[in-house]
């Protein structure tokens, strides 16, 4: 998943709060904690996953 530049960015869309790409609300109602908007980590990250309830660094590179 590629992140849009922010300015092409709509107001109110969720964001990652570790790369800024945008994810959708199904991802961040399924994904997240129901008090928080933005997710802490998206599919789009390559140097943190989720780990269950926590988020880690991710020990080897994704693959493309």
């Amino acid at each position: 998943m590629l992140s849009a530049p922010r300015q092409y960015r709509r107001e109110g869309m969720p964001e990652c709060q570790n790369c800024g790409s945008f994810v959708t609300k199904d991802y961040v109602r399924v994904f997240t904690p129901s008090d928080t908007a933005d997710p802490r980590v998206c599919p789009a990250c390559e140097d943190m996953i989720r780990d269950g309830a926590e988020i880690r660094e991710a020990r080897s590179p994704r693959q493309p």
